[in-house]
């Protein structure tokens, strides 16, 4: 996530992110929507930041 989107999110968001930190994924933007191989990799990277997320699922 490039600076600029991260300070776009906190300002329209910022009552929602109170006390909350922005994770970047560091995925590029380079797969179609709902890409299985997109989905597999935000599995991945997801699973360390929500435990409920499975990485294989």
């Amino acid at each position: 996530m490039e600076r600029t989107h991260r300070n776009k999110v906190q300002r329209h968001f910022r009552r929602s992110l109170k006390g909350k930190r922005i994770v970047c994924l560091d995925i590029p933007d380079d797969y179609g929507f709902m890409q299985p191989e997109l989905v597999a990799l935000l599995r991945a990277r997801m699973a360390r930041h929500l435990p409920t997320v499975a990485p294989d699922e």
